[in-house]
């Protein structure tokens, strides 16, 4: 079983550790007005999962700014999303909130599938949350970069998963 910390604090990660080669495990997310997605409803082409601990927060909301910024340019040669365990409806009104328009939410309130299936299931807080981890996936659905952030509430490699976004292209 994976770790990460924190805050400073080992904790357990639920699931398989990922890695660059893996085929991309199937999830059951929900995205507003409360539609079921799964990795075969995302289109196929490079994809980039950005996954954070709540949008509530201010790592997880300057994560998702970032990479909102810095996918601009790829226009619809790419697919990013923001995965998270808040609620579809907390995900909105962050996006509007916050002027969000190129990274695409989903939610892994449903079942937690996102959490199990990709290792990011933070195991032992008092509530579920999903570590800070960042996936990258091609169109043929194989994982081309990975990276668990090794303290949650540290930020991730930015320019390593914008590169490799490109790359997966």
């Amino acid at each position: 079983m994976a770790q990460v910390k924190f805050k400073g604090e080992p904790k357990n990660l639920v699931g398989p550790t990922l890695k660059v080669g893996d085929a991309a495990p199937d999830f059951e997310c929900v995205q507003p007005p409360l539609d079921v997605k799964k990795l075969a409803d995302t289109p196929k082409k490079a994809r980039l999962f950005s996954v954070v601990p709540s949008l509530d927060t201010p790592v997880c909301s300057k994560q998702t700014k970032k990479f909102e910024e810095s996918i601009a340019g790829l226009k619809d040669s790419v697919a990013c999303y923001t995965v998270s365990l808040d609620l579809p409806f907390a995900q909105k009104r962050f996006c509007t909130a916050e002027t969000v328009a190129n990274m695409s939410t989903l939610s892994d309130v449903r079942n937690h599938s996102f959490g199990k299936n990709w290792g990011v299931l933070l195991e032992g807080l008092p509530i579920s949350l999903l570590t800070r981890a960042i996936f990258v996936v091609n169109k043929d659905n194989k994982i081309t970069y990975v990276e668990y952030v090794a303290e949650v509430t540290s930020e991730p490699n930015y320019d390593a998963a914008l590169a490799a976004l490109k790359a997966a292209q």
